[in-house]
């Protein structure tokens, strides 16, 4: 079996796992409580990257909310309090359901703009590279921006019942989707921004000669050197069957044709060997690190590791102290037909940093110009989010998405457990369907965000709250265009991996309604996503794939 397949039964096992350990923790869940809110060396000179902690962090414990109460397959119900029956024959220590939900923020776009690269290659997407979280990141929401550092809390919802235009799926009548949107301030001007320290770290394995991948990279990385900063600084590592350091950490300024030059000479060789890459570009980081500046490493590949170590875990183990105590990020760039998602998602999420996928020319522009700030800057660091539910009027609720990204509710405020690294101008959304007790009022939910200040390693809180009144709207044919885009989203990635969601529309509705959103809204990603749908239906149907444009991430809100 190949690597990519051990690593989707490994993900298939950790999933059914989660299953197993949420029915158990249905039983034993505790009722809902939401507290207020330089490296050493080796023996031969060369970086000592195996250990370290980060620096500032600690422990600031973080209440009694209870662990995760069922899988998200089947959402979370329970009787209100003071429904439950007494006597003698009930369990004394049985108690209520968790109505907490808890995760690492997630701005992620990579799954989305691979899953449009598949279908435009008429082929459906693999089920275990589909996470919709990054689906309905991919689109503008629209939200209040904060007027300092930090995330303002957005949230709102609507009724997935019938409406105009449709009947909103089947099973529906008394489910509504609940959006939580999370937004930073949007980034400076490129000239107020820090100075930025990037290590590129570029795949020119065998695979890599295949049009859109090493020749994307050579055109991404030019774009990028004529859009850096005189003061920026630039170094560059290639691998193979093993990693060569091309390029020192080098001043843009003055050197912009040398860059170009060095980039124009890589050519494809080898095997795969992930595992040397991100340690040379790690060792490259740490030895050109800039205090003040933006240190990253930046990986580009198809993410096909076949020599080395395979595995994400191990890989981070290596240069663990260069990510904490350098505060050394990692930010993958995917590219190529058949790319490992998964291997580069896990990379990332446990690298402190996010990944995208650049399908052509016109998207590494996006990537590397319009983008650039986002992708290169820290406006907070380990970024997490709790949704409170309010057990006196929600029955249920599921999350859609972030199987990945989930955090032991007890773990919210425990600042050394790791979140999400978010940088300007971010958006992030998380969906729930919701099921309300019949004929309620009041609080329906209580969103949280905590994160820390990439720069004081202080810990900040934002909040949000919504209420029924706010929930009461019906989503489809709604005033909303922008919940309408992100539940077209969110069902769309359900449809791919074979779920189950509460009132999912068919893919050939789920076209039709991103068409007329298209439309009404002039956002030609919206009609993107249209096409993608409609590709997916004929696919679905046996009718085959036609001609689309080339794949998009979709937009930084």
């Amino acid at each position: 079996m190949n690597q990519a397949g051990r690593r989707h039964e490994k993900r298939a096992g950790d999933r059914a796992g989660g299953s197993r350990a949420g029915a158990v923790a249905l039983l034993l869940a505790g009722a809902m409580a939401l507290t207020a809110c330089g490296a050493g060396s080796g023996s031969d000179g060369t970086p000592d990257l195996s250990s370290g902690s980060r620096k500032g962090q600690s422990s600031t414990g973080g209440g009694q909310p209870a662990p995760d109460a069922v899988a998200p397959e089947t959402g979370r119900s329970a009787a209100p309090e003071g429904d439950a029956e007494s006597g003698a024959s009930a369990a004394p220590d049985v108690k209520a359901p968790d109505y907490l939900s808890t995760f690492a923020l997630d701005v992620d776009t990579a799954s989305y703009g691979y899953a449009r690269r598949t279908l435009g290659d008429g082929r459906l997407p693999a089920a275990e590279d589909v996470r919709p979280e990054e689906f309905v990141n991919s689109f503008r929401q629209g939200y209040e921006r904060p007027e300092g550092n930090g995330f303002s809390v957005n949230v709102d919802g609507a009724r997935i019942g019938s409406g105009k235009g449709g009947d909103g799926g089947t099973g529906a009548s008394d489910w509504s989707l609940l959006r939580v949107g999370l937004a930073t301030k949007t980034a400076p001007p490129a000239s107020e921004r820090p100075p930025a320290a990037l290590t590129f770290v570029v795949d020119i394995s065998g695979s890599m000669s295949e049009t859109g991948r090493l020749d994307l990279v050579r055109k991404s990385l030019t774009i990028l050197t004529d859009e850096l900063r005189d003061d920026d600084s630039l170094s560059l590592v290639t691998f193979s069957n093993e990693a060569e350091t091309r390029l020192p950490m080098t001043r843009v300024k003055g050197n912009r044709n040398r860059i170009k030059d060095v980039v124009a000479e890589m050519e494809p060789a080898q095997s795969t060997n992930v595992e040397a890459g991100i340690t040379r570009g790690y060792e490259e980081s740490v030895e050109g690190h800039r205090e003040g500046a933006t240190n990253r490493v930046v990986l580009l590949s198809d993410a096909l590791a076949n020599t080395g170590d395979t595995e994400a875990e191990g890989i981070l183990k290596k240069i663990d102290s260069a990510r904490r105590e350098y505060g050394i990020t990692l930010f993958g760039v995917g590219v190529g037909s058949d790319y490992g998602d998964a291997f580069m998602e896990q990379l990332t999420n446990k690298g402190d940093g996010n990944t995208t996928y650049v399908g052509d020319e016109t998207q590494a522009r996006k990537v590397f110009v319009d983008q650039l700030p986002a992708h290169l800057e820290i406006r907070a660091r380990d970024a997490k989010a709790q949704v409170a539910f309010d057990r006196k009027n929600v029955q249920q609720f599921r999350l859609i998405g972030y199987e990945n990204r989930k955090v032991a509710d007890e773990d919210f405020r425990n600042d050394s457990v790791d979140g999400g690294e978010v940088g300007p101008g971010h958006t992030v959304t998380a969906l729930y369907a919701v099921r309300l007790r019949e004929g309620v009022s009041g609080t329906v939910a209580k969103a949280t965000v905590r994160w820390l200040d990439p720069k004081t390693r202080k810990a900040e809180e934002e909040t949000g709250t919504v209420t029924t009144g706010s929930v009461d709207g019906t989503l489809w044919g709604g005033e909303n265009d922008r919940l309408q885009i992100a539940a077209v989203a969110a069902y769309f990635a359900d449809r791919l991996r074979g779920g189950d969601l509460p009132g999912a529309p068919g893919l050939g509705e789920l076209a039709s309604r991103a068409s007329g959103l298209a439309e009404s809204t002039e956002d030609n990603a919206v009609e993107k996503l249209a096409t993608a749908i409609g590709q997916a239906d004929r696919l679905q149907r046996g009718a085959g794939a036609d001609d689309a444009p080339e794949p998009s991430e979709g937009e930084i809100g």
